[in-house]
């Protein structure tokens, strides 16, 4: 299964054989197994799957955060494993964002510089007109001097999302953004990660366990014991619950929430 979009036109995120093993002779555990997957520019993708699938060994091996046991992993043009520790930690802080369930917030810094934190520590004066448009693509530009204790949950991961579009990254993974978030709250950061799709052709991989999380994105891909096992194209609810249900993962925990979310489609 193949993200591009043009078949001449390399994907931002390319994973050739990629396979994570874990432990011993005795207790060997394949996390990947062989996971070969393109991700085109300005897409959105969500990866589901269930419980001890791959999709968090997934997400590390294609940030950088960890090294296949065996395959590639190219992102940007770059195979991973030709940098080194150092280099490598360089790459992923100028080129990849990231947008997690916990918002990871500094309480002692306000929302301008929990955003600019990524570029202070890459050495780099953050320029103002740049903090401006993100704050403004967010929705925050009235809070630039709160501090995340005086922040709602849904505008502290707008925060986080901010810090994450702020170095103008090849790609951004978010992992379960909206698991500490209410219904209507979740609604709004996925139609703001949306956006950052359709406005400003940002590439996004979503991790998550709700079908209607996975609603917003161009493409969902599942994982099963490792491995890639099939995906759906402009996703609905509907189509995404059928199929975690063919997985046998679970029943329907998140039916009561459906009508909840504006989804989009």
């Amino acid at each position: 299964m193949d993200g591009t979009r043009d078949p001449q036109v390399e994907p931002v995120v390319r994973l050739e054989g990629v396979s994570r093993v874990y432990g011993g002779a005795r207790n060997r555990v394949a996390a990947l197994d062989g996971v070969s997957l393109g991700l085109g520019a300005g897409s959105f993708t969500a990866v589901m799957g269930p419980s001890g699938s791959g999709k968090s060994t997934f997400l590390h091996c294609a940030a950088g955060l960890d090294r296949p046991t065996s395959g590639t992993v190219r992102l940007d043009g770059v195979d991973l494993a030709s940098l080194r520790e150092r280099a490598l930690t360089r790459f992923r802080r100028e080129r990849i964002g990231f947008v997690f369930q916990a918002f990871n917030l500094l309480p002692a810094l306000n929302v301008v510089d929990n955003v600019t934190l990524p570029l202070r520590l890459a050495g780099t004066r953050p320029a103002r007109a740049v903090v401006d448009e993100v704050l403004e693509q967010v929705g925050l530009s009235g809070k630039r001097g709160s501090r995340p204790g005086e922040l709602s949950g849904g505008q502290q991961q707008r925060v986080a999302i901010a810090r994450a579009l702020v170095t103008r990254p090849a790609v951004i993974y978010a992992d379960e953004p909206t698991g500490a978030l209410d219904t209507r709250t979740a609604a709004e950061v996925l139609t703001l990660l949306r956006q950052s799709v359709d406005a400003v052709g940002q590439t996004l991989v979503m991790v998550t366990h709700d079908p209607v999380a996975a609603s917003y994105a161009d493409r969902v891909v599942f994982l099963a014991d490792g491995r890639l096992v099939g995906g759906l194209e402009q996703p609905t609810v509907q189509q995404v619950t059928a199929r975690m249900q063919e997985l046998g993962t679970w029943g329907d925990p998140f039916a009561g929430r459906s009508a909840g979310h504006g989804v989009r489609r």
